[in-house]
């Protein structure tokens, strides 16, 4: 880059140099005209309530979950102004996963609602930042608890509907590369949804024979305010530079990929876990 350039404000094009803007979120294609989406962890600015946008966006009915209700009824209100959604605020339901009771509330609010459901999307999870000499029983069990043991209940409650309607569906599961890779302070989490992929092959091979495709996506980085919660911005700083595009993720762009493998452009993808990542070494 010449001196010229540097006094007009030019960004450098070296890779990694710079962060990029991330573009501009694509148009729907229709991909779920007419489908009915649970969707669990839908609250917040996360990858919950992006992925229940998207699923508007691409021609769903959404119901949506999440533990707080307030934060629920925000995104409701939200997701109402969505211009595919015409007004209509969706089903929300209060869930905390780690109720049974809750959780089997959930989809049959959904099937009371809407008479059926298409696809379960399994996103609640929690995370946190402890190394293991210091962790305690209960932060332990509290993580496994809510990622794993939560996204089994909510793939039994879906998979025994599915089954008593004989005509199909779609779980889409949220894991993590932390399922594949090793990051200090984060092995309650990391055995979790490693737990979540295992629990998808193994779910997936059992519901082949009932026509339901059982698929996880497997972000790496997500960027979403609530990071700030568990993690020190220099550690997201680090984080971040690893990507090869110099940036998170933003939430939608993990909404997508949901999308894409809830949708019939999946139909032969089943015990799939399909990374969103742009690490490198």
């Amino acid at each position: 880059m010449t001196d010229a350039d540097r006094s007009a404000g030019a960004e450098p094009t070296t890779p990694l140099a710079r962060v990029p803007r991330p573009p501009e979120p694509p148009g729907g294609h229709g991909l779920l005209t007419d489908k009915v989406v649970v969707i669990t962890a839908a609250a917040g600015t996360g990858i919950g309530f992006a992925t229940a946008k998207r699923c508007i966006e691409e021609g769903a009915t959404v119901v949506v979950s999440d533990a707080h209700e307030r934060r629920l009824g925000e995104a409701a209100d939200a997701l109402a102004e969505v211009p595919e959604a015409r007004g209509v605020r969706p089903l929300a339901v209060t869930c905390n996963v780690t109720d049974e009771g809750q959780v089997q509330q959930l989809y049959d609010s959904a099937v009371e609602r809407h008479g059926h459901f298409d696809v379960a999307v399994n996103n609640a999870g929690l995370g946190g930042q402890v190394d293991v000499v210091d962790m305690t029983d209960d932060q332990w069990s509290l993580v496994l608890d809510v990622t794993l043991t939560g996204t089994f209940r909510c793939t039994r409650a879906a998979l025994r509907h599915f089954y008593s309607r004989g005509s199909g569906g779609v779980i889409v599961n949220n894991a993590s590369v932390l399922g594949w890779r090793a990051q200090a302070g984060q092995s309650h989490y990391a055995a979790a949804k490693a737990g979540v992929m295992a629990l998808t092959r193994c779910s997936a091979v059992e519901a082949a024979p009932h026509g339901v495709r059982i698929n996880a996506v497997s972000p790496s980085l997500a960027v979403h305010p609530f990071l700030n919660k568990v993690m020190a911005d220099e550690e997201l700083a680090e984080l971040s530079r690893r990507e090869v595009f110099g940036r998170g993720a933003e939430v939608w762009e993990v909404a997508n990929v949901i999308a894409f493998l809830a949708s019939e452009y999946a139909t032969f993808m089943t015990g799939e876990v399909v990374s969103v990542s742009s690490q490198h070494p």
